[in-house]
This record gives C-alpha cells, structure tokens and sequence, in this order.
C-alpha cells in the first residue's frame, strides 16, 4: 500500500512535469478575428496574417530559440463569441498576450475580461475609446477614428467646403466615427447638415441618401465597413447625387470596390500606405516594411493585400517585440509584457511608426494616414 502510495505520487510529480514543460519550451499568442461572418473581409486578412507570420517567424527559429504557438479562434463579429474566446485563451490556453478582435464594438466588450485577467491585449479594431482612457492592458495597432476624421477634415476645408451630410452605420465603429465627426466639425469651420444612420445588415439606404439630397450639402461622409457603404455608393449614383463622397478607413479593402460595381469611383477616404505602397516615395521610411510585407502575403495568400491585414501583421510584430524584451529583462509574465509594450518606441508598422508611452496605448499620429481616391477601379494616392 505504502509503495502504490508512492508510485502515484511519483506519477502525479511526472503528470504535472509534463504539463508544464510546454509552457517553458514556447511562448504563446492568443488570436481572436472576425474570420467568417459579415466582417470576415476584415477578419480573414488578420488571421492569415497571423498565420503567416507565425510560420515565417519558427522557421527562422522562433523567439530566442523557443517555438511561438499561435491559439486562433474565429469570433464571427459575435461579442459572446468573442469574450468566450478570450476566456478560454486566458483559462485555458494560459497565453502570454491576445491579439485581436477585428472589430470595435466587440473589442470594447472583451476588454472587461482583459482587465480582471491582466492579460495584454492588442486590438486590431479602430475606435478611439479602446484605448481612451488607457487602460494599463489594452493597446491597438490601427490609427484611430479622430485622426481618420482630421485627414477628411483637412481635405475638405482645403477644398473649400463649409457643410456636410453624414451617414452612419449604427454599431460601436459607426458610433465612435459619429461622435468625431460631431466634436471635430466646428474645429474645420465645417457644419454638419443631415446626420442618418443605417443598420449594419441594410441593403437600400435609399431613404436617408434622398434625404441628404434635399439638403444643401456639399459633400456625405459616409462611416462604416464594407457591405452598408458599398450600397451606399451604389445608391447615391442611383440618385444622380453628384457631390463627392468621402468614405472612413473602414472601407480599405479591394472588397468595396468590387462590391460598389463601379459606383466608388471617384470617391474618397482616408487610408493607410498600404494601399498605395507602390506609389510611394523611395524615400518613405515604411515603404520597405510595406512592400515586403505585402509581397509575403500576396504570394502566400493570393488576391491583393489590404489594411486590415495590416493591422495583424502590426500587432503580431509587437507582440513579439515585448516577449524579447521581457525575456531579456529576466522573467516572461503578463505584466513584463505589458511593460514593454508600453516601452516600444520608433517602430516602423504597416500603420505607421509606433511610439507607445503611458499615456498613449495606439503610440501614432495622424501621419499614419494617407488620402486615397478610387481612381479607374484602383487605390490612388490623392495627396
């Protein structure tokens, strides 16, 4: 009896060993993107971001020597989704940082789980209240809805334009854009005369254009992702409107000019350099960072690359920027990560150069951005 006794302990010592073991021969990353479901043409260029790196990056021998393992779940835009994702990475998984979501409104409802855990998070999500106020474990790679909405501000005012018509799309990307557009108008001289809203699964916004028609606009701002301002375009061309269209970021994929049959043309937004990549100047300081990575995914992946992409390609590089520091530093925990993350400075992304601080959880400027025509079906550098 004595000796059964301590065989099981024996056994249970080698059981939890191995339990163990592989947490201290690999680091782990959470992932949690809109891989299907009505944002998948956001989500689905992060995750194969994701993976794409993750195999680039153990192929070149991991971090210091120790393999990266990538826990990746598809959130389907679904904030109980999401947050049972995130729990399930933090419980279970025991990752080291998250990255991800793909979407604003679902990353405001997994931050909660982020603070209680003290787990770091990056988003890949653009609202500016995701990190505003900071909060000491949320961080986010793309620029944020008020410097999306300085770039159409300031081309509007350079071009003369006094009143504006918004339309946008009822959800937390929709309603973070609103309320920048709002506090930010007065600054550019600018006032705002019809102000409509839209369901994320409508498909006629007929009612609220023909309304923004017998206004005295001079240009519509239309802010949501892809397919409402597609519809949008299509729907304004269908009503003979004829003054421009300036679109948010949210539209930077292939996906809205395709899916505007031809009615974006012409129209604005504000973008990262991604994009425009190839018409940049030689002497761009990300243009390198750009085209590779573009290049990568392209040949990886097929089809064109587009921001959104970008925004994991960001976060991943981050991410394992502050586990090298945080290993060098002695010791791997949620809180060294954390703390390096807030230490990165000068780091040259898809989404601009990134200098975290304290106050500051997004760590750019409105720099970030570049304006962007639809020129002949294609992204045009309008600046």
């Amino acid at each position: 009896m004595k000796k059964l006794a301590v065989i099981m302990v024996v056994m249970g010592m080698v059981l939890a060993m191995a339990s163990i073991a592989p947490a201290a021969d690999e680091y782990k990353i959470g992932a949690i993107f809109a891989a299907t479901g009505g944002a998948s043409m956001l989500g689905l260029p992060e995750k194969n971001t994701a993976e794409m790196m993750v195999d680039e990056l153990n192929s070149a021998g991991g971090i210091n020597g120790k393999k990266v393992k990538l826990f990746l779940y598809d959130t389907e835009a679904d904030p109980t989704k999401a947050v049972n994702a995130v729990k399930k990475l933090i419980s279970k998984d025991n990752v080291d940082i998250i990255i991800g979501p793909t979407t604003s409104g679902v990353s405001m409802a997994i931050i909660p789980e982020i603070e209680k855990a003290k787990v770091p998070l990056i988003s890949c999500a653009a609202a500016v209240s995701i990190v505003i106020p900071v909060k000491p474990y949320v961080f986010k790679t793309p620029q944020t809805d008020i410097m999306a909405v300085e770039k159409i501000y300031t081309k509007l005012q350079a071009a003369g334009i006094k009143k504006v018509a918004l339309i946008t799309v009822s959800n937390g990307f929709g309603d973070s854009g609103r309320i920048q557009l709002q506090n930010l108008a007065e600054n550019y001289g600018l006032s705002i005369v019809a102000d409509e809203r839209y369901g994320g699964n409508d498909t006629n916004m007929t009612v609220q254009l023909t309304k923004i028609k017998g206004t005295d606009a001079q240009a519509i701002i239309c802010w949501g992702t892809n397919p409402g301002p597609a519809v949008v375009a299509k729907n304004r061309k269908e009503l003979g409107i004829t003054i421009p269209l300036y679109n948010s970021h949210g539209v930077a994929s292939k996906a809205f000019i395709e899916g505007s049959e031809g009615a974006a043309e012409g129209t604005y937004l504000p973008a990262g350099k991604l994009l425009v990549v190839d018409q940049l100047a030689a002497n761009d300081p990300q243009k390198q960072v750009l085209s590779d990575y573009k290049a990568a995914y392209e040949k990886k992946w097929g089809g064109s690359v587009n921001t959104f992409g970008g925004h994991a390609y960001d976060a991943f590089k981050l991410a394992v920027i502050a586990i090298e520091k945080a290993a060098a530093g002695g010791e791997v925990t949620h809180k060294s990560i954390r703390d390096q993350l807030e230490k990165i400075t000068n780091f040259v992304g898809t989404g601009g150069i990134f200098n975290f601080t304290e106050f500051d959880h997004n760590g750019l400027t409105k720099d970030g951005f570049v304006m962007v025509e639809i020129k002949n079906g294609d992204w045009k550098l309008a600046e």
